[in-house]
């Protein structure tokens, strides 16, 4: 119980400091959470490093080290939150965390935040004429706004993903949507060349059997992420 409470009071102190931290400015969604959690998480493993350290007092130097710690934690947290919002903002949109957003055949653009990463989802039809690779005006004006954006976030990994309906061989597909995805990151490489994946039609957000549905599975995402150690294979 001894060696438990120092590292009980940095948590509980850090828990208290992000509960009072309110940003104003925020488009629709105006949930911190991950800013929350990374303090939380930031907190916790400085306040087991800082007990952990030789040397005396140690209570002392787990409350600054969870205070380091969730300092750090808070930082990434608050980056990605504060990223989606200014995505939101500048695509003319709003945060949209509801999983069904996707099926709305209305939304051209959905931007949405997640524990690890902000994700941008252009729908096809804006982005690209049948069959090819080469973004249309409206759409390199609306990825252009993104990548200006970018060169505020220095740190931030990029990946882009291409996916298409079930019309056509996969490999075909495939091509295609490498191709396209490659295309957008093309524009968004400010900061570094952006990871790119063709998915084809893996991971179709809709049964691809009707023209409508499969219109929805024609999308480029585009994902935003604190470090490149926590990317995931867009395509499963």
């Amino acid at each position: 119980m001894k060696r438990i409470k120092p590292i009980l009071a940095s948590t509980i102190a850090v828990f208290m400091l992000v509960g009072c931290y309110n940003q104003p400015g925020l488009v629709q969604n105006g949930s911190y959470d991950r800013t929350k959690t990374g303090a939380a998480s930031g907190a916790l493993a400085g306040a087991l490093i800082g007990y952990n350290t030789k040397g005396h007092n140690k209570g002392k130097r787990a409350l600054i080290g969870g205070l380091l710690g969730a300092a750090v934690g808070t930082a990434v947290g608050y980056s990605l939150d504060q990223q989606a919002n200014e995505v939101a903002n500048v695509l003319g949109t709003g945060v949209d965390n509801d999983p069904l957003a996707v099926l709305d055949p209305n939304r051209s653009i959905i931007v949405s935040k997640h524990p690890n990463f902000v994700k941008i989802m252009f729908r096809d039809r804006m982005m690209f004429a049948t069959a090819s690779s080469k973004l249309q005006r409206h759409a390199r004006a609306k990825v252009n706004k993104v990548a200006r954006l970018l060169e505020n976030y220095p740190q931030t990994v990029v990946g882009v993903a291409g996916f298409t309906d079930n019309q056509g061989g996969f490999e075909y597909n495939k091509r295609l949507s490498q191709k396209r995805a490659h295309t957008v990151a093309n524009i968004l490489s400010i900061n570094g060349k952006p990871y790119t994946k063709g998915c084809a039609y893996a991971k179709a957000i809709a049964p691809n059997t009707s023209k409508a549905s499969r219109a929805l599975n024609r999308r480029v995402e585009v994902y935003l992420y604190a470090n490149k150690n926590v990317m995931a294979d867009p395509c499963r």
